[in-house]
């Protein structure tokens, strides 16, 4: 009995406790809600649509135009026998355009684009925001102030919300859907690297076409030389250079029409028959071997469709319709029956049959818009790579590694150094090691599906959880989709050891590079969730904190977005002094794609004011990067003095009724503290009785302060404090930030001891450090060292 009323006894001073630490760093919902703007959607007029129509052609299309330079030679490597062949290939090219691109990307997946942003991480972005299946649970609802933070809500018995709840149910589910989305973001990494190589190599094999007594390594030489030169240009960006990419592409899709128009008219108008379905269904019945195994070549008419969805680029999701339908399709269609009816007559010229079929007098202009197409895919592929990189970075699933804005009007066009002379070294060993393009396309083929497969399965949820859509729509997207990309994956995959080994090789490479990663950040947080320090404790030292409050102004970096860090309790420890002001400062990314700048921080007051205490949360989207030319410090000390100002201002309108309330809550709290501390031998009477304003500011309950003597308060008090802040300002700004070791536990297996002191360790020896990124003077930094065993 006895000891069952000491167990209540504990567990009520351990809620007083709890509650008085609540009430000291409350979540910061007043100070988002002042920050939300209105927000409203973009309306187009027509003729800007059909401007921007324009314009996403050379951002969006160019991989998948640039496809017939080498799908049919892949299709038949070794040759064509007969005419029925032909035709039963050119009827599944078509309507794997009608089914894959037309109507399941262009009508179905576009619309899951996150404010403009596509591809597997904002598909993964929305979920975040739909159901708490984020690992690394630093969200508050505060975030979903923001004006890019779009969010459904749900029925209690409907199925969304039984969705919902099954997502959020173990853990396990939430770390399969990360290990589905790094999956297919690493093999999207992969096409990065594949389509610069078979696009480049398949427009340079041009020269060899008018002279066939050329070598073979001539053409992979010039290919290679274009690589470089490709790859060495990247960090001047497209800015300048970009708007040449719409009318080039346009020409290039006239030209391919044009030419295939003119082929189906002067060769062999029969192939017009491959626009009945019936022979596609022929095409399979003829039992031969070589049918299955050329799905892979078949594959390579849709490449560049997962690319499409990933370089949205904020083009509206209308725009990108009327250009793919009134230009893209149409053209390739041309394109693909033109080569056929080429093909038919001409049944040794597979292997070069796109530039063959060029009439002679247009040959040498081809070629070179043939070449210049092929650089704009490959450039569309690597700024796509570039953001797939800086969305798994904002996300915690990359090291820390350098970006730079290429682009004062664009927000997504960027540069990583690091990332982009690694797809270069790949890129040119792909090229030059295999130097032929069937087996580059085998390697092209795997990558493009297992994306594709992954964007399916992922659509799914987000059909359910955020379109609502009804269930038999989801489970028909489900089987149209898996029924034709199931096939392809099988044929692939039955490729591996003629090249589609290579992006299982690049997918596995990065996706541990990932998951270890992640792994950690996630262990990280949950050692530093579990190590904090009370709110309570800290305010319990008495304003001074028990420490020298030295001039200046101390910014405590911390991935907390409450408490204290233990970052801090282990600094004043060994070093017992402080700054007379001490902000804690939490930079988290959120699963939006931007952060508007004038809602990007938070400001708040912690404890009493003669603590001089805050807390300060820097949010960032996806998107959204560090700039060179950012002042860090400036806008966290721009953003402490309008705080003080705006507080101020608020203080002289505070509600008595409010204010009285709060501070009854606050003594009943207090009093328990006191009973918890007098139990445990040791009473904290340096808190004394505290109350709270309505903005969670302390202020001795001794003389409570309403109306017009609040007001006059307030007055004076912002004066000096603001006198005090600039002083301490003009005596100097340090930044604290942990250098921390982390380790796996003595009794962790043999596998996390190698990724986590091994792998992990050698990962964050290349990456940059916090201070670089926040651009922090090396004069003004202060590193904490710390061991985290995880």
């Amino acid at each position: 009995m006895l000891m069952a009323s000491m167990s209540d006894s504990e567990t009520t001073n351990r809620g007083s406790m709890w509650e008085l630490d609540q009430n000291l760093d409350q979540p910061m919902d007043e100070e988002a809600s002042q920050l939300k703007n209105m927000y409203r959607e973009k309306k187009f007029s027509s003729i800007l649509l059909l401007r921007l129509a324009f314009q996403s052609l050379g951002v969006v299309f160019g991989d998948l135009g640039t496809s017939p330079l080498y799908v049919f030679y892949n299709i038949f490597p070794h040759g064509v026998d007969e005419d029925e062949d032909v035709i039963g290939a050119l009827s599944l090219i078509i309507y794997t355009l009608t089914l894959i691109p037309l109507m399941k990307y262009v009508f179905v997946v576009l619309r899951a684009n996150d404010n403009g942003q596509g591809g597997t991480f904002a598909l993964y972005s929305l979920l975040c925001r739909h159901a708490k299946v984020s690992t690394i649970p630093n969200q508050h609802k505060t975030d979903e102030e923001l004006t890019t933070y779009s969010r459904q809500t749900y029925e209690e018995n409907s199925l969304a919300a039984k969705v919902k709840k099954w997502l959020e149910g173990h853990a396990y589910k939430k770390n399969c859907l990360l290990i589905l989305v790094l999956i297919g973001t690493c093999t999207a990494i992969g096409d990065g690297i594949l389509t610069p190589a078979i696009s480049v190599l398949s427009a340079a094999g041009g020269i060899r076409v008018q002279n066939q007594n050329m070598s073979t390594d001539v053409v992979v030489i010039v290919a290679v030389f274009i690589l470089i030169g490709l790859f060495c240009m990247q960090h001047y960006g497209t800015d300048k250079v970009g708007w040449l990419f719409a009318p080039l592409v346009l020409l290039w899709f006239i030209l391919i029409g044009s030419v295939g128009l003119v082929n189906i008219h002067k060769y062999n108008s029969s192939v017009l028959r491959a626009y009945n379905p019936v022979y596609t269904f022929r095409y399979f019945k003829r039992g031969k071997s070589e049918i299955w195994t050329s799905l892979g070549g078949v594959m390579l008419s849709i490449t560049g469709t997962e690319a499409l969805y990933a370089d949205l680029c904020h083009f509206p999701v209308l725009a990108i319709q009327i250009a793919f339908t009134l230009v893209v399709f149409p053209c390739l269609l041309l394109a693909y029956t033109g080569q056929a009816a080429y093909i038919i007559d001409h049944k040794d010229h597979v292997v070069d049959a796109f530039y063959r079929s060029i009439p002679e007098a247009i040959y040498w202009p081809a070629f070179v818009i043939a070449t210049l197409a092929a650089v704009v895919a490959s450039q569309a592929t690597i700024s796509a790579t570039y953001s797939i990189i800086k969305q798994a970075l904002a996300l915690g699933c990359f090291p820390r590694v350098n970006v730079v804005h290429t682009s004062k009007k664009f927000l997504g066009q960027i540069y990583i150094p690091d990332i982009n002379w690694v797809l270069m070294i790949l890129c040119i060993a792909v090229t030059a090691g295999f130097k032929n393009q069937s087996q580059i396309g085998n390697a092209y083929g795997t990558a493009v599906v297992i994306v594709m497969l992954v964007t399916t399965f992922l659509m799914v949820p987000v059909m359910l959880l955020v379109w609502k859509s009804h269930w038999i729509l989801v489970v028909i997207f489900l089987v149209l989709s898996l029924t034709v990309e199931l096939p392809y994956f099988t044929a692939c995959i039955n490729k591996v050891d003629q090249g589609g080994w290579v992006p299982l090789v690049i997918a596995i490479t990065f996706f541990v590079i990932m998951y270890v990663w992640h792994f950690c950040t996630v262990k990280r947080y949950e050692f530093e969730m579990h190590s904090k320090v009370s709110m309570a404790w800290i305010l319990g030292l008495g304003p001074s904190l028990g420490l020298v409050r030295v001039p200046g102004i101390g910014f405590v970096y911390t991935e907390l977005a409450s408490g204290v860090p233990h970052i801090f309790s282990h600094f004043i420890t060994n070093l017992p002094a402080i700054h007379s002001v001490v902000v804690f400062v939490c930079v988290k990314y959120l699963p939006v794609y931007t952060v508007p700048a004038e809602e990007r921080f938070i400001m708040k007051r912690i404890g009493p004011k003669n603590y001089h205490m805050f807390r300060c949360v820097a949010r960032y989207g996806y998107k959204d990067i560090h700039k060179k030319d950012d002042n860090f410090e400036k806008m966290l000390l721009d953003r402490l003095l309008i705080f003080v100002r705006l507080e101020s201002m608020m203080d002289g309108y505070s509600d008595s009724e409010d204010f009285t309330m709060m501070e009854q809550k606050a003594e009943r709290s207090t009093r328990s503290l006191q009973l918890t501390d007098k139990a445990g031998g040791n009473t904290m009477s340096s808190i004394g009785d505290l109350s709270y304003s309505s903005q969670d500011s302390i202020i001795p309950a001794k003389s409570p302060l309403t109306g017009n003597s609040l007001t006059r308060y307030s007055s004076q008090t912002f004066g000096d404090e603001l006198e005090f802040l600039n002083r301490c300002k003009d005596a100097g700004v340090v930044h604290i930030l942990g250098n921390t070791v982390v380790l796996a536990r003595r009794d962790s297996g043999i596998v996390k001891k190698v990724a986590v002191n091994y792998v992990y360790a050698f990962l964050r020896k290349l990456c940059r450090e916090n201070s670089v990124i926040f651009n922090v003077p090396h004069e003004s930094l202060l590193n904490v060292g710390q061991i985290y065993y995880i």
